[in-house]
Parts: structure tokens; C-alpha cells; sequence
């Protein structure tokens, strides 16, 4: 079972390494990373929808008091990691901004040590700085020994903000499990989430592109692909594999995400990056349970 939970989650990891093709596609369309955001989560809330309302509408009922779990991986998690990270790649670098995001990783490890009592062993330390390392390699952010490259502190608050949120919903999601079906926590996660960022956006000056076949194409991928069916397949892992393992081993994501600029969008691919796709793999083997 556990091995088909790693499987799954890396499954997870390789599709929100593929979101790149639908944003580059919608920001060729004029939309900008706000908007793209919300599209994003409210295209999975109604896919969400739809879908249990036909085929099993008794998962979408849950305690009035239980919202604190969607609120946790709707709104603090997916609504608050991805604005500080659309704000930090916009004011310092995409680089940058991946880089820090990867740190999630860690605060998961230390917040699963707090809250689920999980163990923080010397191979799971070992794995986690093995991608931490390669992610760093992987974005190109490699500041030259003896020094540091400056990052203003607003900013550096602002990606740390984003692998902190994003670390969020693995700690959430773990929790909501022992109660919710999976199929409820993803739904509630992105109904949630829309309502936290429809009030702030603006489509007035966008609306020549829903007429396009190719926006509703690049909708629909985004919604289902690295959102809807990602989400399934990593809550569904969480049920058994621990959530500081679980967050390590979907670091394949920024691996996928280059693989993907290089065959799909032809952009250089250096031998520090295969380096770094080395190390993010070889923490990923690591780290998986061995009976």
C-alpha cells in the first residue's frame, strides 16, 4: 500500500510540474499571474463541483465547524502561498522565488514533528537536504561560495511566506483526512480558495479572450491536470505515507517543470540542472520506507 502511496504522490508531483504549459498559454492570452491564479482554482472548484454532484453528492457535506481544515488548505494554503509567490518572482526572480518555495519541505517536517509527532531521523534530515540542494541547483539559484546574493526583506518574507503556505496544506490535508474523504478535502479546498480571491480580481479587461477555443483549452488542462487530479492523487498518498516523506517526495515537481522547458519550450537545460535533477531523485529513493 505504501509504495502505491509514494507512487501516487510522485504521479502528483510529475503533473503540477506540467502547469507551466497551461500558464505560459493563458499569459500568452494577456492574463496576468493574479488572474491565472483564480482561474486556476475556481475551474478545479467547478470541476469539483459538478463531479460530486452527479456522481456522490453525500461528500460534499461537512460540519459547519470542520470549515477550519478548508480554510487551512484553501485559503491559508493555496490562495496564500500562490500570492507571495507570483509577488516574489515579480520582484526578484523566478530563481529565487522557486528556490524559496522549496524550503516548504522543511517547515513541513517541523510542523509534522509538532503536531503528528513524526520522527525527524538522520536519513529523513539526509533526504531533505539532498532536494533542498537540488532544487536549488534545478532553478539556477547558486550564489558563489564566500558570498550571498542581496534579497530585500519584504521579499525574502514573501517566498518564505510561499513554502510556509504551501507546506500548509500537506499539515491540513493530513488532518482533515481523519475525518473527510479525499474527494471532499480537494473540493472544499478549492471552493474555498476561490472565494478568497475572486474579490480581488478583475476580468473586465480580459474578456476578448473567453471567446477563444484555445483559452478554453488551456482552462480546461489547468483545472483537471496539475490542479483537480494533482490534488487527488497527493491527498490520497497522505493517507499513508507521513507528511514530512510525502512533501520531500513531490520536490519532483520543479525537476518535471524543467524537463518540460527544455522538450516542450526548448529553453537551455546546464549541467548544474541535471546535476540538481540528480539530487532531488536520489532524495526521493531515500527517503521512501524500505521494509
Amino acid at each position: 500500500m505504501q509504495k502505491r502511496a509514494y507512487l501516487l504522490i510522485i504521479a502528483s508531483g510529475v503533473l503540477w510540474g506540467t502547469i507551466g504549459i497551461f500558464v505560459r498559454g493563458l499569459y500568452g492570452l494577456g492574463f496576468s499571474s493574479l488572474q491565472v491564479v483564480t482561474l486556476r482554482v475556481f475551474s478545479a472548484a467547478v470541476i469539483m463541483l459538478i463531479y460530486l454532484l452527479f456522481t456522490r453528492p453525500e461528500l460534499l457535506k461537512f460540519r459547519f465547524r470542520d470549515s477550519l481544515y478548508f480554510v487551512g488548505t484553501g485559503i491559508l494554503s493555496l490562495a496564500f502561498f500562490n500570492l507571495c509567490y507570483f509577488i516574489t518572482i515579480r520582484e526578484t526572480s523566478i530563481a529565487i522565488a522557486v528556490t524559496l518555495l522549496y524550503t516548504a519541505p522543511a517547515f513541513v517536517a517541523v510542523l509534522s514533528r509538532v503536531f503528528f509527532r513524526e520522527s525527524l531521523r538522520a536519513k529523513k534530515l539526509f533526504s531533505l537536504g539532498l532536494t533542498l540542494a537540488g532544487c536549488a541547483f534545478v532553478t539556477g539559484y547558486l550564489p558563489k561560495l564566500g558570498s550571498s546574493p542581496f534579497i530585500p526583506l519584504p521579499w525574502l518574507l514573501t517566498g518564505l511566506g510561499a513554502g510556509f503556505g504551501y507546506a500548509l496544506y500537506t499539515i491540513f490535508g493530513k488532518a482533515a483526512l481523519k475525518k473527510y474523504h479525499t474527494l471532499t478535502i480537494i473540493t472544499y479546498t478549492f471552493i474555498f480558495a476561490s472565494l478568497a480571491l475572486l474579490p480581488l480580481v478583475n476580468f473586465e479587461n480580459s474578456g476578448g479572450a473567453f471567446s477563444t477555443g484555445s483559452f478554453w483549452i488551456y482552462l480546461a488542462g489547468m483545472g483537471i491536470f496539475p490542479s483537480t487530479l494533482a490534488y487527488l492523487l497527493y491527498t490520497k498518498g497522505l493517507e499513508e505515507v507521513e507528511a514530512s516523506r510525502a512533501a520531500i517526495v513531490v520536490t519532483i515537481e520543479p525537476v518535471v517543470g524543467t524537463l518540460v522547458s527544455y522538450f516542450i519550450f526548448r529553453e537551455m537545460l546546464s549541467g548544474w540542472q541535471l546535476v540538481g535533477i540528480l539530487l532531488v531523485l536520489t532524495g526521493v529513493v531515500l527517503i521512501q520506507e524500505r521494509k
